[in-house]
């Protein structure tokens, strides 16, 4: 199955699906980070929740579409709060993204790819992790209308050739780990590399993530006010 589909399916360690035009969530975080059996029951979980999103899928009665729904939306909130309150409590393991060289070489980095391959809504560069918030760009034509009300019977979406979200994360990561590992003087994996990501389904849904991803800094009680965190991005101009 290709990028021209519907849905778009692809895999490195998790299964992910791209709706064409569709705005995402992404989570990724610095190698070593986290310990391996974190890691490995968050993709347990991950996978919990696309069987419950499957399933939701699946039911044609209405009611029982809505509670599956239901249920599938608050266990994937429970899971990102889980994974926020694990990076910003880890006691170990590195945090070179608190070296403003090596945030800047991540903001540059997204903000060089936002009109290429993405729009860029939000990010936030915490010491170990990074939130983002972008809509991948049809690579023909260069521009892209943000829907949560697909059609996947509309031949126009289905003929667009999207930027996958595999290759922005290849892309974004590799690119930002060699410069960061020239900075830092070493070699190794920079970035874990699992990145964790949400399908944002609608306007409020997207409303929401952004307040959060910007107030990552001040939950964490590094700053009073999103505004003053230095590695806060929000592009007013997309809503």
């Amino acid at each position: 199955m290709n990028h021209f589909d519907y849905k778009s399916f692809y895999r490195r360690n998790l299964p992910h699906i791209q709706p064409p035009g569709a705005t995402f969530f992404v989570t990724f975080h610095l190698a070593g980070s986290l310990p391996r059996r974190v890691l490995q029951q968050w993709k347990a979980e991950k996978l919990r929740l696309l069987n419950l999103e499957s399933n939701a899928d699946r039911v044609t009665n209405e009611h029982k579409t809505f509670k599956e729904k239901e249920k599938s939306d608050e266990w994937k909130r429970q899971w990102f709060r889980k994974i926020e309150k694990t990076l910003d409590d880890a006691q170990n393991g590195p945090v070179w993204l608190k070296d403003n060289q090596i945030a800047k070489v991540v903001a540059d980095s997204m903000h060089y790819l936002d009109g290429k391959v993405y729009c860029l809504d939000t990010y936030c560069i915490m010491a170990n992790h990074v939130h983002a918030v972008f809509t991948p760009l049809p690579i023909q034509p260069s521009t892209v209308v943000r829907t949560f009300s697909l059609d996947p019977k509309n031949p126009q979406t289905k003929s667009l050739c999207y930027n996958t979200l595999s290759s922005i994360m290849q892309s974004l990561k590799g690119y930002t780990a060699r410069k960061a590992n020239q900075l830092l003087g070493r070699r190794g994996a920079f970035w874990q590399h699992e990145s964790y990501d949400h399908c944002v389904r609608n306007p409020n849904e997207l409303k929401r993530i952004v307040t959060y991803v910007l107030n990552n800094p001040v939950k964490a009680g590094l700053v009073d006010r999103w505004e003053k965190w230095p590695w806060n991005y929000y592009c007013s101009a997309n809503f």
